[in-house]
């Protein structure tokens, strides 16, 4: 029969049917099946040798292909149907099914399905009566008339099925509106939903309407940037917190201003209103950059506030901020952060709030804590590059850690920038700084999603009010993302483009309570609108919206309430002001409608009267009447609008005028002129300019912000009262669960003072003020906008810092850190909670010690005296020693060390082990460097930190094993001297001497311990460890005398002399000789000391440190502090040093080098810097003492400033410096160069036949011949010149051979690094042979002049202001009889000034004032006063 046409796949279906078959039992079906492939021909042919074709029998076949089993067909249908479920998801997975439909066939692809479309009634026939759970990986959403339709048959429905949350693609922006002169950080709604606040860093806070955008009105009052803003739950207040470190309180319904709360004495970080109910009491939480935690408690019908609030003193180290705080959801615990790596949690259930825990689990600043909605757990975000989930057990937060570099390969350190809870509390969002969300399992902390799509950080999270599934997240990129947390998927994106300015950093965000509205606020001062729905109500306001009076002056009276300038009225009972622009100028009349107040009026009326006046330049600029400012003089505009006010009320309003108004209750007082300030201001007011009693009560029924309604607020109270009742029985039950003392967690390094009662950290407002007119408690305010503040202030500040670390993150303030106020901390256990009162008693105190603080030369920052435990802040014994010892290891600059790795290791254990202080094992130097068993290393930097423990941190250089010299590579690290624990820095001297001892087993040694010889042998030899093989880090067993045994490292083992002493008995110790002491100390390199030994230079030093002891200037820091007097210096100064500790240290030779002579001098200066202000007098004494002190130290060849006589040849730090040397250094170098074989391509020019395109794209050529022959013929004149031509080579190279693949490129690389590497040191050298040689110049040039009669000396007025600030004298004396006589003496005067000495009177030859000589020596300075310096 003719063959069949069959493709070589049907052949061999077929084969595998029929083997198929024949392995079942039905056999007579294979048979038959078989038979018609042969009659068909279906069976492939063969071939032969020949190239002719042969027909194949079914049985060949099957020899053919023995390797296929029988039921091959049926593995490979068991196989596939997993492989394609893999891609994509049938709709019920796990069911494997050759004969499936839709989405469980086979044959599916990703287009046919992606929509299915179902009916109502298959739905709830499907699911008896449940809604279905639709597969995470559905394309589209079901069909709404599907999804009603199955509801009505079954009467439920699944959320996330009738809001798919596809449907949030059709939220948009619905206006932009400009309202604000600067950058807007805070957003708020009020709890209905339907009023927007925003604060703003112009010192305004603003209410808008939701529905159509609408100003309502401007609440005035702060004098610096806003913080933070908070409503309370029964919205009717609304609290702003400033950086003018006060909080403001005002009615929403009236916008009348409660109270103004001032205890903070630095900016406040955050504020919330606390969700717990109590009766009628009520807390508002409050933290600061002064370390504080304040809770102000208030009543809630009421509505007054407590004037001293219950404060925590939270800074267990100067500079301490807390930067973030939560309450939880039954408001019964509060969770803060701060800047000590510390999270603090507060507990509300008691009669006043007490503190029950502090957590130092993280080991970097805390920028961020969130409590969940509705169960007890909080998550903090920290610097460390880690998140934390709290949860309350055992009377103990304990926490599931979130690591952000865990799920990635980003090396960078990756830092928190924001968390967020979803509604429903299932899982925690982080921001990183990275630019990614990471979506995170609150009960396993596994990740589940990684949302990406920023483009810069992000700072704002924003979870949906109801929604589980919806967050918001926006950064500094313009961007803003709503994001699906079920499937980890962006649904929309909006990006905050300005026309003619770029994008706008968005810096806040919220969602309105019923979740139909978001706003958000951006960096140029911008709030936007977004929400479901039509935009049309929003298209009727304009896109800039200013009241006029929103930046006019204010006056403040003593308790910081203010009044108008220009009105002499309280901003809230002002009249209805007019809408303008960013400009000033007035928007059209139907715009002045929008006004609340304005909405009756007539058009003529709504039009504010222009007027013309000169501005500062001379022109005539047009403005509203309504914004001059002179004095008795009426407000035509402000008068206008009263006076149709007041019509307008009179037809409207015929109820009696003694009706009671409702207003707020510090409103009552200010009305009724029982505040002082305000009623001396109103009597000075015009009458047709104070608000009338008709005024009053309109205004007092015009409601800005509605209350939440009755049956609503009643619901949610008892939600909330619930969740606290739940949050106080969970507190009781674990406590019974493990009644342990109550005493929270200290972190061990923290520092802490007693306070008392009577010792208050704020003095009471009036308490200053007697003293003053009644017309100084009310000052201006600049009024120009944007407004910057310069009221005078006579409330005493007791500021931490200025500083925040907030809004440094967020790139606002650049400055370093101002000196901080030191105030008095707790000691260890104690947390300072007191209701902070004022008496008569605290004002003498205050008074009397702030006359003893002028008496004193040595001015500390805090002049309170309190209770300090010394002993515990006392610096150690091992860095305070003045005589030199082998053990413990006392770093100094300079030294050159061997590291050991597994004695920094074995140190970091101890630590964690005895809890000594806070240490991130991250973050050693072995983690981040590839560190070998010991390495050679170099101390370049020395600090301490205060304690407890007082930690000195090194940083230290590596050196090149086989040269000695440093290299760009160091690392950092902290340690301090803990008992039984081996030093893991040794001098490397030391370990050099130790390695020519060359132990051997059986080999008798001996050891100092305890200031007495110990004897011992060696019995072995082996490493500690087994991973650090070549480490002789304890690699000595040893057996003692006495029969115990140990480990030993060689450099404290010593031989033992045939001389030497022997104990009587056996296992018994010797004493130490100090001449053996001695010999074991370090001996002194050449060089170390300059061109004489260190007991010359010593005797030298000390003799100048001797002169300087009969100085008045040099008496403050002739002696240790007296720590009596000064009882917190310990606890801000971590190495306290002085002139006499560095003399007896210089007669017990202490210093290994001078080096270190000159760090310790410079530490005095350091610390006065520290301890007192930059500015006071002591801070520039001390830099007088140090400066004279150093001349003496450096005045030697072979150091740093040294210049004894005027040799150019002088060396700096063992350099040569000599103004011509560099060019042989250069020749070098380059010689060097060209023996690279890198140097090939750059030997000599590029070949223009081979690379004809060359000058094409390259101006100006060069090569390493052009620059050798150009250094030899000396046309370059600076080594800068030789590096520019040298650099140019590889720019050149870069641009021509921009492939970073190629070889030329990394050739180019290679020979670049090596180039920078060594030409760094010879222009640095150059820089200073060439200061050194001008310095000679000057003072040769002096000398000619004095000895030649000398022409007019320089301008006085230029030397008096360079040396301001920083005048020195010298030890340096003349020879013969010091008595005066007619002879002419020189003496060196700051380097640069030459004093004489002609006949009895000195005088400085430079600015030709005479100096004082002071008892008859040749010490010659210049008078003191003040923190300046003259010439008398």
């Amino acid at each position: 029969m003719a063959r069949e046409q069959c493709s070589q796949t049907e052949a061999e279906l077929y084969y595998l049917i029929a083997r198929f078959l024949q392995s079942g039992p039905c056999k007579k079906a294979a048979q038959i099946l078989v038979e018609e492939l042969e009659e068909y021909e279906l069976v492939p042919e063969r071939w032969s040798w020949d190239g002719k074709k042969y027909n194949r029998t079914f049985r060949e076949w099957v020899i053919l292909n023995e390797h296929i089993p029988a039921d091959y067909l049926l593995r490979v249908c068991q196989r596939i149907g997993p492989l394609i479920e893999k891609e994509i998801p049938p709709s019920v997975p796990g069911v494997q099914t050759l004969l499936g439909l839709g989405r469980q066939s086979l044959l599916r692809t990703t287009k046919s399905c992606s929509h299915k479309v179902c009916s109502g009634s298959a739905v709830a026939a499907l699911h008896r009566g449940r809604p279905p759970e639709p597969p995470v990986s559905s394309g589209d959403p079901p069909n709404v008339v599907s999804i009603m339709g199955a509801r009505q048959a079954t009467g439920t429905a699944r959320f996330n099925q009738v809001l798919p949350s596809s449907s949030y693609q059709h939220m948009k922006i619905h206006k932009r509106i400009l309202g604000h002169l600067s950058s807007v950080y805070c957003v708020a709604f009020d709890r209905t939903g339907r009023r927007i606040f925003t604060g703003s860093d112009d010192c305004l806070v603003k209410i808008w309407a939701t529905d159509d955008g609408r100003l309502l009105a401007t609440l005035r009052g702060h004098s610096a940037e806003i913080c933070d803003m908070a409503v309370n739950h029964e919205n009717t207040l609304i609290a702003s917190a400033s950086c003018d470190k006060t909080i403001r309180v005002w009615c929403l319904r009236t916008c009348a201003p409660i109270t103004v709360l001032q205890a903070h004495g630095a900016s406040i970080t955050s504020i919330q209103f606390c969700p717990a109910v109590k009766g009628t009491t009520r807390y508002l939480g409050s933290t600061g950059a002064d370390g504080m935690v304040c809770f102000w408690k208030w009543h809630s019908i009421s509505m007054k506030f407590n004037d001293q609030p219950v404060k925590f003193v939270e800074r267990s180290r100067p500079g301490v901020q807390v930067s973030t705080s939560s309450f939880s959801s039954g408001g019964m615990f509060m969770a803060t952060g701060g800047t000590d790596h510390l999270i603090r949690v507060y507990y509300l259930g008691a009669e006043t709030p007490m503190k029950v825990s502090e957590m130092d689990a993280h080991t970097d600043k805390v920028v961020v804590v969130q409590f969940s909605n509705n169960i007890d757990r909080f998550v903090s975000g920290s610097r460390d590059g880690t998140a934390r989930i709290w949860h309350y057990q055992q009377q103990e937060w304990k926490s599931v850690t979130l690591d952000m570099a865990a799920s990635g390969d980003d090396k960078t350190k990756l830092v928190v920038t924001m968390v967020a809870w979803d509604r429903a509390d299932s899982t925690v969002i982080t921001a990183v700084s990275n630019y990614l969300l990471k979506v995170w399992s609150t009960t396993t902390g596994q990740l589940l999603h990684v949302l990406s799509g920023h483009d810069d950080e992000v700072f704002v999270m924003e979870a949906h009010p109801f929604d589980s599934r919806i967050i918001l997240s926006a950064g500094h990129d313009g961007n803003i993302y709503m994001w699906d947390l079920t499937k980890g998927a962006k649904i929309r994106n909006f990006f905050n483009m300005i026309e003619g300015q770029g994008h706008g950093a968005i810096f806040d965000c919220k969602f309105s309570t019923d979740g139909q509205h978001f706003a958000c606020t951006d960096s140029h001062g911008h709030l936007l609108i977004f929400g479901f729905g039509c935009s049309r109500p929003y298209e009727k306001i304009p896109d800039q919206m200013f009241f006029h009076t929103d930046y006019r002056p204010l006056i403040r009276d003593s308790n910081n309430y203010v009044l108008d300038e220009q009105t002499q009225q309280a901003p809230h009972l002002m009249p209805p002001p007019f809408l303008v622009d960013v400009d000033g100028n007035p928007h059209p009349s139907h715009y002045q409608r929008l006004v609340p107040g304005r909405e009756n009026c007539q058009d003529e009326h709504l039009v504010p009267q222009l007027g013309y006046m000169a501005n500062s330049d001379g022109e005539l600029v047009e403005q509203v009447l309504g914004q001059e400012t002179a004095e008795n003089r009426e407000s035509l505009l402000d008068n206008l609008i009263r006076q149709l006010q007041n019509e307008q009320d009179e037809r409207q309003n015929a109820d009696p005028l003694d009706e009671e108004m409702a207003s707020s209750p510090s409103a009552g007082p200010r009305r009724s002129r029982q505040v002082d300030g305000v009623w001396q201001m109103q009597h000075n007011a015009l009458r047709s300019q104070v608000a009338t009693e008709r005024d009053l009560l309109a205004w007092s029924r015009r409601v800005m912000v509605s209350e939440v309604p009755q049956g609503i607020f009643r619901v949610l109270e008892e939600c909330r009262q619930a969740k606290g009742d739940m949050e106080c029985s969970l507190y009781n039950a674990e406590r019974r669960k493990k009644p342990v003392s109550c005493t929270p967690k200290v972190h061990c390094s923290s520092l802490h003072t007693c306070f008392h009662k009577s010792k208050i950290l704020s003095v009471p407002v009036n308490s200053n003020f007697p003293h003053f007119p009644p017309s100084f408690l009310f000052s201006r305010c600049s009024s120009n906008p944007p407004p910057q503040p310069q009221h005078l202030s006579f409330i005493p500040s007791d500021s931490s810092s200025e500083y925040s670390d907030w809004t440094a993150d967020v790139g606002i303030n650049l400055q370093p850190p101002k000196r901080s106020t030191r105030r008095p901390v707790q000691p260890q256990g104690y947390s300072s909670s007191e209701e902070e009162e004022g008496d008569d008693k605290a004002k003498e105190t205050k008074k009397k010690e702030n006359e003893k603080k002028k008496k004193k030369k040595k001015q500390p920052k805090e002049t309170k005296q309190h209770t300090v435990q010394e002993k515990e802040w006392l610096p150690p014994s091992w860095i305070m020693e003045t005589i030199p010892r082998r053990s413990p290891f006392v770093p100094q600059m300079g030294d050159e060390l061997i590291y050991f790795k597994q004695g920094h290791q074995a140190y970091v254990r101890a630590v964690r082990r005895a809890k000594a202080y806070s240490i991130n094992p991250q973050k050693q130097p072995w983690n981040r460097l590839d560190l070998r068993d010991q390495e050679s290393v170099k101390v370049v930097g020395i600090k301490y930190e205060v304690g407890p423990p007082t930690l000195c941190c090194l940083k230290l250089a590596f050196l090149d094993p086989v040269s000695g010299k440093m290299t760009n590579d160091s690392f950092s690290l902290k340690y301090h001297d803990m008992p039984d624990v081996i030093d893991f820095l040794v001098l490397q001297q030391f370990y050099n001497e130790a390695k020519e001892h060359n132990w051997q087993p059986g080999m008798r040694f001996r050891s100092i311990i305890d200031d007495a010889w110990w004897f011992g042998s060696v019995e072995d030899q082996e490493p500690l460890q087994l991973e650090y093989p070549d480490s002789l880090f304890q690699c000595y067993a040893v057996k003692w005398d006495n029969g115990e045994r140990e480990k030993m490292s060689p450099w404290d083992m010593e031989p033992i002399p045939e001389e030497a002493a022997l104990p009587d008995q056996v296992g018994d110790g010797v004493e130490v000789a100090e001449e053996e002491l001695k010999a074991l100390l370090y001996g002194p390199q050449e060089g170390e000391w300059g061109a004489h030994t260190r007991d010359e230079e010593c005797e030298r030093v000390i003799h100048g440190i001797d002169q300087l002891f009969t100085l008045e200037v040099a008496k403050a820091f002739a002696s240790p502090v007296n720590l009596r007097d000064y009882p917190l210096y310990c606890t801000v100064v971590a190495y306290p040093t002085d002139l006499s500790t560095v003399r007896k240290r210089l007669e017990n030779r202490f210093y290994r080098r001078i080096s270190a002579l000159m760090w310790e001098v410079r530490y005095i200066e350091h610390n006065a810097r520290t301890f007192n202000e930059p500015q006071s007098p002591i801070v520039a004494t001390a830099k007088v003492v140090t400066d004279a002190d150093l001349d003496v130290d450096s005045d030697t060849p072979g150091t740093s400033t040294g210049h004894r006589g005027a040799n150019p040849n002088s060396k700096k730090r063992g350099v040569v410096l000599d103004v011509k040397a560099w060019r042989s250094q250069c020749r070098e170098l380059v010689r060097r160069m060209i023996a690279s074989p890198d140097s090939e391509p750059f030997r000599q020019p590029v070949d223009l036949f081979e690379y004809p395109d060359y000058r094409d794209i390259i101006d100006m050529p060069m090569d390493l011949a052009t620059v050798s022959e150009t250094l030899i013929e000396g046309n370059y004149e600076s080594p800068m010149e030789f590096a520019k031509d040298v650099r140019l080579i590889f720019s050149n190279s870069k641009a021509y051979t921009p492939n970073k693949k190629s070889q030329i490129y990394t050739m180019t690389l290679s020979l670049s690094a090596f180039f920078e590497k060594n030409i760094i040191s010879i222009i640095s050298d150059h820089k200073s042979a060439i200061q050194n040689e001008r310095r000679a110049r000057q003072r040769l040039s002096y000398r000619d002049r004095l000895h030649n009669g000398g022409s007019s000396p320089p301008n006085k007025k230029q030397q008096c202001s360079r040396g301001r600030g920083h005048p020195a004298f010298f030890t340096k004396a003349p020879s013969g009889d010091s008595q005066p006589s007619n002879s002419s003496e020189e003496v060196r005067y700051d380097e640069q000034c030459i004093l004489t000495k002609n006949g009895s009177t000195p005088f400085c030859c430079k600015c030709e004032f005479k100096v004082t000589m002071q008892k008859r020596t040749t010490l010659l300075l210049c008078c003191f006063q003040g923190t300046s310096v003259t010439c008398t």
